[in-house]
């Protein structure tokens, strides 16, 4: 089995009926292990083996449900096509990559066009499979960015329907303003009367009673005709969409508008051209045309509305990918020559001059420079940059320039990784999402019932003339239910909330994740590379003498020994005589001291580095030095003695450098009332040492790392919820047994398959953000649902009429769609609170 996933762009979907219906579409599809649809988004994100079905059986599953999965085509040349025999191994090799749903090379023309799903595949990969096949292609391939693809697609919705809704809302004021001259005939009309909207255009209708003496039945006629138009066209979605899903035996949002709409015009239509019918029944011929263009107006204003809302909540991953640059300096035969950044392969070399930002991840070869890396680990300052550093791409170059060895390009960078990994996240759900779900399931057949229920009490019970009391129940019920506010819920706030994260350098694996984040309450933390930079550092160097120079001339007799070793301290020692500008000298006779330390002869001394044991074992005085000595071990740094000719020469203190954020992380921790436990392999002293310096409490010390895991088991059996902090590495099985595992890296060390959480950046600061932002997200989630719930809660009860034995009003149906349109706005602008959202050090 070889799993894959494919996000697919799904469009036509309006609540969350519709997603409802993709879904159970993708999951009955042969080889499909999960789908996840998401209505913010417009996307599918599916899991299947890859053996047993195809890009192509997911898109026609999705069409087969009623709604379409748009795909693109990209068209290349291939040199010397015609000469081949068969072009079937190019076919076989371009269907063969995941995404592609069709592929066709035609020799004639000596062109091959690829059908393939937007974001699924790259120009480099179809390249590389040309190349496998035995062609070469004649000019790089232009494929479309689906990032930019996306955006076009936005903005073209928007402007599609602002002229919708130009037109719904023009026929509109026509409509009410002829609706307003047929008040006269109307006058008698008791529904009239008590429609809410009705009395609130009374007071102009009035005015216009003397300003426009038409004949009704020419006003109605014009209406009829005026109308028509929003119908048919503005609202047409509307209209094609329930047909649809009549055709596939579903009902969704569009089912209610079309039925609402179509019943107010089909009955005013049937006022207009046989009113005798109406009069011999004893019913009054009103038309409510306004009402049914009206509603259409109001519901595409809302969709419009929320169409540019939706588009803010995704301006976060559209930023990180817009830090791929197009255009890099490629070093070719010791000259530089501009290429597309896309044609990079590992090992090329590049140039990246002051300003312009860093095409791939690679490794300084020459030159230095300092970059600014804020875009994508939240660090203000830029990061010094010498030959050897890793380099991230998508990062800005900003003084000098600097040549470049790419290590990972194109879907291999940690930028496309990023972006990837959101994606992802976006187009998943929290499980507080599966009660919306369940309820999305039977949402709109039981309010089609509740709009017929409304209509038979009304027809039945209601007063004179019953038929038209229970129309205008029937309609308004059909046009305020809102399963769109229910559907939007959820990922509307996920997705600004885990864009919002990976702008501070968090990405957060998906929903399920976000929601276990804001249940946590016990946070288990690694000591070394974690709290502490975690590499030994020199933090002391004390000399027996006290003249100036004397520690500098220990440091150099010590580190030109170490220069010789192998121990992990011996490079804390040699890093520390570097930065201090210390010469080394020869060392002749170098023996390491198996347990206890090296020995070698420096400038025909006998020198040593060993521990304080062995200065104490071998019974040598250290003088002044001893409450020094203890004074530093009892900080929990390791001391190490220098001997020269068997006297201490001075110590030398390492230990592990807490990180400068470190303290301020757990107090932030805490005060989001988490309980914040170290855990550490190291000795009691030296744990409890840190421990105490940024302020944590309880610790855990003498642990191995195959003991961490059973840590956490530990902690969960107390009833706890665990989030785990650690490297992704030695701390992996810990991770994963932890609620939520939190891998903390830094630059391009990003361990996404090993957690739920992955910091970008090596900073404790950022599982603050991790736990504050998923909180924030939760709690908008949580308001979203609420109102979603409560609207229909309370508005479909209100617009079936239940109001009218107390207050004598119904509920127009303009105002009814009004209210729909608006549930749903309200719930996205809700969600786009939370991109006000600043650490609590940068707010």
């Amino acid at each position: 089995m070889s799993e894959a996933r494919i996000v697919l762009p799904v469009e036509g979907m309006s609540c969350a009926g519709c997603v409802r219906t993709v879904q159970r579409a993708l999951a009955a599809t042969r080889g499909v292990t999960n789908a996840t649809v998401n209505l913010a988004t417009a996307k599918a994100a599916v899991d299947f083996d890859d053996a047993q079905t195809s890009a192509a059986d997911l898109v026609r599953a999705v069409r087969d449900a009623g709604y379409r999965c748009d795909t693109t085509s990209v068209s290349f040349a291939v040199e010397d096509l015609h000469y081949a025999a068969s072009v079937t191994g190019l076919e076989e090799a371009l269907a063969a990559l995941s995404g592609v749903i069709r592929a066709s090379a035609n020799q004639a023309t000596e062109t091959v066009t690829v059908d393939y799903v937007p974001g699924a595949v790259t120009a480099s990969e179809l390249e590389r499979a040309v190349v496998a096949a035995g062609f070469r292609l004649a000019a790089p391939i232009d494929a479309a960015d689906p990032i930019e693809r996306e955006r076009v697609a936005r903005e073209r919705e928007v402007r599609v329907l602002t002229r919708k809704f130009v037109v719904a809302a023009v026929a509109t004021v026509v409509a009410m303003v002829g609706s307003m001259s047929l008040e006269r005939a109307h006058a008698g009309s008791v529904a009239r009367q008590v429609d809410v909207f009705g009395r609130l255009l009374m007071p102009v209708a009035e005015r216009l009673r003397g300003v426009l003496p038409l004949d009704p039945a020419w006003v109605k006629a014009v209406l009829a005709l005026v109308t028509l138009p929003v119908l048919a066209w503005s609202g047409r979605q509307f209209f094609t969409g329930a047909w649809s899903g009549f055709r596939h035996r579903t009902a969704d949002m569009n089912t209610l508008i079309a039925v609402g709409t179509g019943a107010a015009y089909l009955y005013s239509l049937a006022a207009t051209l046989a009113p005798g019918l109406f009069v011999r029944a004893g019913l009054p011929a009103d038309v409510y045309f306004e009402a049914a263009a009206a509603i259409i107006a109001l519901i595409l204003l809302g969709r419009l509305l929320e169409a540019r809302a939706k588009g803010r909540t995704s301006e976060a991953i559209h930023r990180l990918a817009a830090l791929r640059p197009q255009v890099a300096h490629l070093v070719r035969a010791g000259q530089a020559v501009d290429v597309e950044a896309e044609s990079l392969e590992p090992g090329d070399h590049v140039i990246v001059k002051p300003g312009e930002r860093i095409p791939v991840d690679g490794v300084v070869t020459e030159g230095g420079s300092a970059v600014d890396e804020s875009m994508l680990t939240g660090e203000p300052m830029p990061v010094p940059k010498r030959v050897g550093d890793a380099a991230i791409g998508g990062t800005v170059n900003t003084t000098g320039s600097i040549t470049l060895r790419a290590t990972r390009v194109g879907k291999d960078s940690a930028l496309a990784q990023i972006v990837q990994l959101v994606e992802h996240a976006q187009a998943s759900k929290a499980p507080i999402q599966g009660l919306a779900d369940r309820v999305a399931g039977v949402f709109v057949p039981i309010v089609l019932a509740l709009a017929i229920a409304a209509f038979v009490v009304w027809f039945d019970v209601g007063p004179a003339p019953a038929f038209v009391f229970a129309t205008v129940a029937l309609v308004s019920v059909l046009v305020i239910a809102c399963p769109c506010a229910l559907g939007l819920a959820t990922p509307t706030a996920l997705l600004v909330g885990t864009g919002k994260a990976a702008e501070h350098g968090v990405l957060i694996r998906g929903g399920e994740a976000l929601e276990m984040l804001s249940r946590v309450r016990t946070v288990l933390v690694d000591k070394t590379g974690t709290i502490t930079e975690g590499r030994p550092a020199v933090t002391d160097v004390v000399a027996v003498q006290e003249s100036a120079g004397a520690a500098d001339e220990v440091l150099k007799w010590a580190a030109s020994v170490e220069q010789r070793s192998e121990h992990p301290l011996s490079g804390a020692i040699l890093a520390a005589a570097k930065d201090k500008g210390v010469a080394l000298l020869a060392v002749d006779g170098f023996t390491a001291l198996e347990g206890r330390g090296v020995r070698g002869t420096v400038d025909r001394q006998v020198v040593e580095v060993v521990s304080l044991r062995q200065v104490r074992e071998r019974t040598l005085a250290l003088g002044a030095l001893g409450q020094e000595a203890d004074r530093l071990s009892g900080g929990g740094k390791s001391i190490v003695a220098v001997v020269v000719n068997n006297a201490v020469s001075g110590l030398i203190a390492i230990a592990d450098p807490v990180k400068p954020t470190s303290r301020d992380a757990v107090a932030y921790l805490k005060a989001l009332g988490l309980t914040v436990v170290m855990v550490s392999g190291d000795a009691r002293a030296s744990a409890d040492a840190v421990a105490r310096a940024v302020g944590i409490d309880r610790v855990l010390a003498d642990v191995l790392p195959s003991e961490k895991a059973g840590l956490v088991r530990t902690l969960q059996a107390e009833g706890q919820r665990v989030a785990m902090v650690g490297d992704g590495i030695n701390d992996a099985p810990a991770l994963a047994q932890a609620d939520v595992g939190i891998a903390i890296g830094s630059g391009t060390d990003i361990a996404i398959e090993a957690s739920d959480v992955t910091l970008i950046r090596g900073d404790l600061r950022g599982v603050v953000v991790a736990f504050d932002l998923a909180r924030r997200t939760m709690t908008t989630i949580r308001q979203n649902l609420f109102w979603a719930f409560i609207y229909n809660i309370l508005g479909i009860p209100v617009a079936a009429g239940v109001l009218y034995p107390v207050l004598g009003v119904l509920l127009s149906p303009v105002i009814a769609s009004a209210a729909m349109a608006w549930s749903s706005l309200s719930v996205v602008l809700n969600s786009l609170t939370l991109r006000r959202f600043k650490p609590g050090w940068a707010a």
